[in-house]
Parts: C-alpha cells; sequence; structure tokens
C-alpha cells in the first residue's frame, strides 16, 4: 500500500477546497487534496446561478447580506477576468406574495449602503406585475472561467498533491496525526495528516462522520439551474423577490443566461443529516453518504424549464424568443436553522483539536476568504 504525508489534508475539490489548498500552501504548508469525482469543480460550485453577491439578495438575513458585500470587492479584483461587470442588473417586488416590500426593501439597501436606484419605466418590463423595479450593481461571474483558473493553480503548485476519483474511507488508529486510508481509484493508499479541512459541501456529514467528529443540522435539495438563449436580454438580469419567485440574468462570460426559481428548481428535498433521495434507488454508486454528480445520473429530475420560464416571462413584455440551452442538476445543502430567513452564513467549525479537523460550509461564492480568519 502506498503511503503519503502531509501537514493538511483537505477533503473536496470545490472552490473552497481548492482556495483553502491554495492558500495552506501558500503558507508552506504541504497539502492533500481529495476529490470524489474524477474532475474539479463538477458540483455546486459549477452549477450555480453565477451570481457575485453584493447583498441584495438578502433582506431577511443582514449576517448573510454583509457578508456577501464584505468579500465582493475583494473577490472582483482577484478574479476580474472572469467577471461581467458590464451588467445591467435590476431587483423587483413582485406585486403579489412577496415577504418583502417596497419600503423595507429601499430600508435595507440604505442600511448596507447598496447602490439601488428606483426605476419607474423600463421598455423591456411589465409594471403591471411589479411593485417595483431597482437599477442595482451586481456582477456575474463566470463558473466555467474559473474552474479552469483554480484548476491551473492547483496543478502549478508543487506543495499540493491531487488526487481526483479518491474518497477518505476510514481513520486508522488513533494518533496525534490522522493516518486516514483512502480509496484511489482501484487501489488504496493511507495518508496521514497534521489537520483535516472537510469542504464538502453535501456531503459535510458523511466526511465529519468517518473522521468521527459531530454532524451539522443540514437539509439538502436536488437543484436545477436552466441556462438559455435570450437574445432580447443580452447583458440584462432580472431577480424578482422576495418569495417564491425566481431570477435570470447573464452566466458569466458565456453568452447564455440561467434561469432558476424558488418555487421549481428545487425538485426533491431532504431533511436527514446525509442527503437521501428516491433517485438513489436507481443508481447503486450515489450514496447518501457518498452523493454523486448529478450531471451525469440517469435517474436526474425531468427539467423544470417550461415551468421557470412561464414564471418570469410574466415580468417581461416580449419574452418569445428564450431557447433552453440545457439544464444543471446539483445538490444544495443549507443549514437548517436557516430554512425561515433564507440565509446563506459561512460556518467554519472547528470540531477537534489535536489532530485538527475543521469543517467549512458556504453557499457564497465570494466567502472563500472567511477561511483564513481559522487557518
Amino acid at each position: 500500500m502506498k503511503k503519503f504525508s502531509c501537514d493538511f489534508l483537505v477533503v473536496g475539490g470545490g472552490l473552497f477546497g481548492s482556495y483553502a489548498a491554495l492558500y495552506l500552501a501558500g503558507k508552506g504548508y504541504d497539502v492533500a487534496l481529495l476529490e470524489k469525482e474524477d474532475r474539479l469543480f463538477t458540483k455546486a460550485s459549477l452549477v450555480n446561478q453565477a451570481r457575485l453577491h453584493s447583498g441584495y439578495h438578502y433582506p431577511r438575513s443582514i449576517a448573510t447580506a454583509l457578508m456577501s458585500n464584505d468579500y465582493k470587492q475583494r473577490f472582483a479584483e482577484e478574479h476580474k477576468d472572469f467577471i461581467l461587470f458590464e451588467l445591467e442588473k435590476y431587483y423587483a417586488i413582485d406585486r403579489y406574495g412577496s415577504y418583502t416590500d417596497s419600503a423595507q426593501f429601499e430600508r435595507f439597501c440604505e442600511y448596507l449602503n447598496l447602490h439601488c436606484d428606483p426605476v419607474s419605466r423600463h421598455p423591456l418590463f411589465r409594471f403591471d406585475r411589479l411593485e417595483a423595479l431597482y437599477r442595482t450593481t451586481e456582477p456575474s461571474f463566470d463558473p466555467a472561467l474559473i474552474s479552469a483558473y483554480y484548476r491551473r493553480r492547483l496543478t502549478e503548485e508543487k506543495r499540493i498533491r491531487l488526487f481526483t476519483g479518491a474518497w477518505p474511507l476510514r481513520v486508522e488508529g488513533d494518533a496525534p496525526v490522522w493516518k486516514v486510508l483512502v480509496q484511489h481509484g482501484d487501489e488504496q493508499l493511507l495518508l496521514q495528516a497534521g489537520g483535516v479541512l472537510n469542504a464538502t459541501y453535501s456531503a459535510s456529514n458523511a466526511v465529519n462522520r468517518i473522521f468521527g467528529v459531530s454532524p451539522i443540522p443540514l437539509m439538502h435539495e436536488i437543484s436545477e439551474i436552466a441556462l438559455l438563449y435570450a437574445p432580447g436580454l443580452d447583458k440584462i438580469g432580472l431577480t424578482v423577490m422576495d418569495g417564491p419567485f425566481g431570477s435570470v440574468m447573464p452566466f458569466g462570460k458565456s453568452g447564455l443566461h440561467s434561469l432558476s426559481s424558488v418555487a421549481y428548481t428545487h425538485h426533491r428535498v431532504s431533511y436527514e443529516e446525509k442527503p437521501r433521495f428516491s433517485c438513489q434507488e436507481q443508481q447503486v454508486h450515489c450514496l447518501p453518504g457518498r452523493p454523486d454528480d448529478c450531471n451525469a445520473c440517469a435517474a436526474q429530475p425531468a427539467s423544470n424549464y417550461d415551468k421557470m420560464a412561464l414564471q418570469m416571462q410574466r415580468y417581461f413584455k416580449d419574452a418569445g424568443n428564450w431557447q433552453h440551452y440545457f439544464s444543471l442538476f446539483t445538490i444544495k445543502s443549507k443549514l437548517q436553522a436557516n430554512f425561515i430567513d433564507d440565509g446563506r452564513p459561512t460556518e467554519i467549525l472547528s470540531l477537534r483539536e489535536n489532530p485538527s479537523f475543521y469543517c467549512i460550509f458556504a453557499g457564497k461564492i465570494n466567502s472563500i476568504y472567511e477561511i483564513e480568519k481559522v487557518l
């Protein structure tokens, strides 16, 4: 059996795990990075709205809004080549059923010092359905370009050993360092590490259990992001909030738009410790303790694109030329405590010392820097 030693073992090769590995390597540590899939950035780091959050999205969660806005400028500067800044981004309040009215939203933006200009007329939008419309400042990042950038950096960093198609099986013994048996492709290897960082998102509790530390209270959803061609919108995005509404906005620099809906994006939900769904009964390799990539799964849900498009098109005067290209699916997870306020705080938990074990759970891309406060 092959053996490998490092200062830190990072489990999860999405954006947060990749950034943590690079940050640790930059501090002089030797790092092993494990990713269950055959390549990095195949799940939630790729499948999202590509919204560089400024805080607008969370009028009922000041903590999430503050965190989003705090790191936006730094993230934008360090990833500027992969961000669409030339974007007309609008937020709107639906006339019916919104949890936040226009006066509340304006007070919220004023409190956080967010750019928010009321718009009384616009040739694209139907004001019979909108209580209020605001021009905001919220760019879109390109997940594909960012993933390529981090793959290159990880490959070039000599202090990082990357293991794709790898998963921790169990901890061997009880010692002042972690001794972890890892399945890597068809072989097993023994990794010895002084500290472990769990950055697996939907598999957080599965990995916590492997290392004998406490789970965190999560809920999980199989979610869809539809990608469409909308020539009439060009570089224009609209988010209707706060309630069972949706969003259509440019998907980075791809030329496509992402389409999502609170009512139709999430297909299935699990309130269990690990993500458990009925579709897993059809796939022997996708387990609650080791969820697979939904995009490679024959049992993925049928697309809700038609429902999402009809919901969002009611806010546009003419949206008949939208064309659905394809949809991306993934498991999205969030803390159960944020079910009511829809918050997405970043949690970095120190769950064990000597040897150290950290679990990072985050849902907003520009909060990657939170990890620097702990490591």
